[in-house]
């Protein structure tokens, strides 16, 4: 085996580290107290500086939220969002006039393109007991052909996530969520119509993984071009090509070369990205992501001007009833309720 597989490993901090064609990785973990009549945390909110709440006082934050935790009405322009929620739930709803409610294994897949306001709110439904939530937020690029593409959303949700399951010749398991990609005949949902996903070429996978403790496994064998990164978030060390990793790392791996990931004594959970690089230039400034300065200030001109669509909702924090379920309303009118 290669040891030298292994390209680097980094430790996760509140942002993980990503490679193109990805931009931003975020991992949100709270433990939100029961729920107030607001859906706000029924606990002091004395000591937290509200409005940009980031630190983890009592094992929560309300981040930019000032009575519901979460982050109200913003803008986009340029790439996709892809929210993937393990536990708890989110309010989504956009200057479209979409909106939806998604939780407990569901993904969203937004594609900002040529530009939408959204805010996303972390509900407390539960009034009795504690409200934890987990959400992965991942930010994938998009090319310039489609930077201004029509902005659309769309729900993959937990039931019909299509799961890998394999076990070793120990009879020890590993279950994969198959969120983009595929692994043998095991194929995600289509992703965004826009998405740089969407083409089967670019081998765009985002997989979260579980494996047994004791576990052995050989990660499938990606072309040269892709870019590959492991975040061991939850277990105790794993070894990859006989190289011991503790947790809480990102491991960047060579894409093209076989990789045999062996388990320790405790169950470990895992998520994979990966894809070919989009091969242009790349200008950030907050929420808008283009190629030129000069797309840059058209971005912020034109969200000046039109507000991307405006904001069609009472509050800027709107949050949906507590007795709605999980639903998506998108803005042909269709509804979609689970």
């Amino acid at each position: 085996m290669k040891k030298d597989t292994i390209l680097s490993t980094k430790s996760l901090e509140a942002m993980w580290p990503v490679i193109n064609p990805f931009l931003f990785f975020a991992h949100h973990l709270d433990y939100y107290p029961a729920g107030n009549e607001e859906m706000g945390p029924a606990a002091s909110l004395r000591g937290r500086n509200i409005g940009n709440d980031f630190t983890a006082k009592d094992g929560w934050r309300m981040y930019h939220g000032d009575t519901i935790p979460g982050f109200p009405v913003h803008p986009h322009r340029g790439f996709e969002t892809i929210s993937i929620v393990n536990e708890g739930f989110v309010d989504h709803s956009d200057s479209h006039g979409q909106a939806g409610r998604y939780g407990r294994g569901d993904v969203q897949w937004m594609t900002a393109g040529a530009g939408l306001q959204h805010s996303e709110m972390f509900p407390m439904l539960n009034t009795e007991g504690e409200n934890t939530l987990e959400l992965f937020q991942i930010w994938l690029n998009l090319p310039k052909a489609k930077k201004f593409a029509a902005p659309h959303f769309k729900m993959l949700w937990a039931e019909d996530i299509p799961i890998f399951k394999t076990t070793d010749e120990k009879g020890k398991s590993l279950i994969i969520n198959v969120i983009a990609g595929c692994i043998d005949d095991v194929r995600a949902l289509p992703p965004a119509p826009d998405s740089w996903a969407a083409d089967p070429e670019n081998e765009v996978a985002i997989w979260t993984i579980q494996i047994d403790e004791g576990a052995k496994w050989e990660l499938p064998v990606a072309s040269e071009k892709v870019n590959r990164t492991l975040y061991f978030y939850k277990g105790s060390s794993l070894t990859i090509n006989g190289v011991t990793v503790s947790s809480n790392q990102a491991i960047e791996l060579k894409a093209n070369e076989q990789v045999t990931i062996e388990n320790s004594d405790s169950i470990s959970y895992l998520l994979l990205l990966q894809g070919k690089p989009i091969l242009e230039p790349v200008v950030q400034y907050g929420p808008f992501v283009m190629n030129t300065k000069a797309e840059i200030q058209q971005a912020m001109d034109d969200y000046r001007r039109t507000s991307f669509g405006g904001w069609p909702w009472p509050n800027d924090s709107q949050v949906h009833p507590r007795s709605r379920g999980r639903f998506a309303l998108h803005k042909d009118g269709t509804e979609e309720i689970k």
